[in-house]
């Protein structure tokens, strides 16, 4: 009678042990999956590349047009004339934004 007892406990123990193994391996898994969460995470912002920032930004542009037209005019008095005209136009803007000094409500 006595060994069947101890059977019995014997089983709920491994029963507990596998428990804790299992429950360890979880939280194990959750600390490794929430490193390679915030991995990725650093990955997608870094491919964005920097962000606006409504305090603080800097804007380069560059703005380049050419434009070039041939006219060709035949009959008349001159049988043939030809006109061309070239234009270019080169445009370069920079601009700096910082922030402003903040403002307390003295009320």
């Amino acid at each position: 009678m006595r060994a069947k007892n101890f059977n019995k406990g014997q089983s709920i123990l491994e029963y507990a042990i596998l428990v804790v193994v299992v429950v360890g391996a979880l939280l194990a898994m959750q600390w490794y999956m929430k490193g390679v969460y915030q991995g990725r995470l650093r990955s997608a912002s870094d491919d964005l590349g920097e962000q606006y920032s409504p305090t603080q930004a800097q804007s380069t542009s560059t703005t380049t047009s050419t434009s070039n037209t041939n006219e060709v005019t035949t009959g008349g008095a001159n049988p043939i004339t030809t006109s061309t005209f070239t234009q270019n136009q080169n445009r370069q803007d920079s601009e700096n934004l910082q922030a402003l000094p903040s403002t307390t409500d003295p009320r």
